[in-house]
Order: structure tokens, then sequence, then C-alpha cells
């Protein structure tokens, strides 16, 4: 019976009895790779960029400003720093999966069909619940430390539930019901987010990889029908970081809206 990519990491490695997956190895040669990029690219930065830093330059400059539109100029000074390395984390981790040899290097052995793999030595980073779960998590913290940030501890939680508008007599009382049992749904909301960007994260790129390991057993032709769909991959790479680094933005703008800095509209 032949078997598609296994649904969770395989474990290839427990060094001293810390488990080591296979898509660790990746994120590590991931994060390794953006770092050593990184340094290269300012190493000795020039008033005119060229090379690594024109590309380093435009990558930062072009997202910080896709990203001062939608939550304005407050917030994207505070949040960037997370909103930026994420994009640019899950964008690389994402292409990095497509590299050949990932999923197709590893320990297996040899049946009628050819040889199969049973433990890949690498395999994408983001096929992996674990790792897109983490980086929700990691997310959701930060949401709150900004929010509480912005409007205060009683200031959060006067936003979860406290009534919006104007209101007197027996109709504030219905008011203050009706915006608390709100804010309770809101907060179950809340609560499933982290799952809902994993799992979206995961599933896409999941699907993904599945997708060009059951084209690789087409037989004679196998390279040929996975071009289209690299590239199609290499689309969905890109959107699925956008998407991540989007809806994070936006449910911080959410919780942060009124403190945003509004243009003036003079009157004369």
């Amino acid at each position: 019976m032949e078997h598609g990519l296994s649904q969770k990491a395989v474990e290839i490695a427990t060094p001293f009895g810390f488990p080591i997956t296979n898509s660790m190895v990746v994120t590590w040669i991931v994060a390794v790779g953006l770092i050593v990029f990184a340094q290269t690219a300012t190493r000795s930065m020039k008033q005119v960029p060229d090379g690594p830093q024109n590309l380093l330059e435009w990558l930062i400059e072009g997202l910080y400003r896709f990203l001062e539109g939608i939550i304005g100029h407050h917030l994207v000074e505070r949040t960037f720093w997370f909103f930026g390395t994420i994009f640019i984390f899950i964008l690389a981790a994402n292409w990095a999966g497509l590299v050949p040899g990932v999923g197709s290097i590893g320990w297996g052995h040899r049946t009628d069909a050819g040889f199969r793999i049973e433990q890949p030595l690498f395999r994408g980073v983001n096929a992996d619940v674990n790792m897109t779960l983490a980086m929700a998590l990691v997310f959701f913290g930060c949401w709150i430390v900004w929010a509480v940030q912005e409007n205060g501890l009683k200031g959060f939680l006067k936003e979860l539930f406290a009534p919006k508008g104007e209101s007197v007599g027996p109709l504030k009382i219905l008011m203050l019901v009706v915006f608390f049992a709100a804010g309770c749904l809101e907060i179950v909301s809340i609560l499933f987010r982290p799952i809902s960007l994993s799992f979206r994260l995961y599933g896409n790129i999941f699907a993904g990889e599945t997708m060009l390991e059951t084209m690789a057993r087409v037989p004679y032709i196998a390279w040929l029908v996975q071009v289209p769909f690299y590239f199609l991959e290499l689309l969905v790479g890109l959107v699925q970081a956008l998407v991540f680094t989007l809806l994070t933005a936006v449910f911080t703008l959410l919780i942060c809206e009124h403190h945003e800095e509004r243009p003036a509209t003079g009157h004369e």
C-alpha cells in the first residue's frame, strides 16, 4: 500500500533525549539562511545600495509601506518587527519546502514500484502544524501585550464588553447585557484565532506538498507534470505568507483602532 506525505513531522534523531524532527531541521536551515543573508546585506551599508542590500531594503521598505497603509503609522512603528519577520520567514519557509530533495531524501526501502521514502530527512516547515500553531500562539501573546499597551487593562476590557454609543434608561441596561454577551462571544472568537490561523497555513502548504508528491509518482514524465504545479505552489507560498500577515495585522488594528492617528480635516 502506498503512503503519501505523513500528517505529522517525523522524528529523525534524539540527541540527549531531545527529539529533533525533519521539519525542525528545515526551520533551522531557513533561519540560518535568513540571518546570513541579513548579515551579508548589512555588513557594509552604502548610500546607493546594490546587490543584497538593495534587495533587503526594497523588501523591508515595500512591506513597511504596505502595512502602514493598512494599520496606520502609529501601529506599524510598534509592530513591524513582528509582522515583517513573520512574513519573510513564512515566505522563505514555504519556498524552501519546494526545493528538490525536501521530502524525497531520507530513509526507506525498495518496493516493486520503486524506492519508497518512509523517513524523509527534510520536511516543509509549514507542513508541520506544530510550527504554524507556535507562530499563531506567539502572535496571540503579542496581540494581548499590544492591546493592553494601547488601551490599558481597563480600556482593553471595556473595548470587549462595554456598550458602544449613548443610551439611557432601560435601553442602557439592555445594551449592557447585549454587549456583555457579545463580549463573551468575542472572547471565544479570539481564543479560536490561533487555531484558525495555524490550520489555514498548515492546510494549504500540506495540501500543496501532498499534490507535488502525488505528481512525482506519474511514470516517466513526473518531472514534466510537476513543472506547472511548482509555479503554482510558488504563488501559493507568497499568498499564504501575505494572508497570515494581513490577518494578524487586521486583528491587531481592530483592538487598537480607536487609538490610531486620524488625519485632521481642517475647517476654516
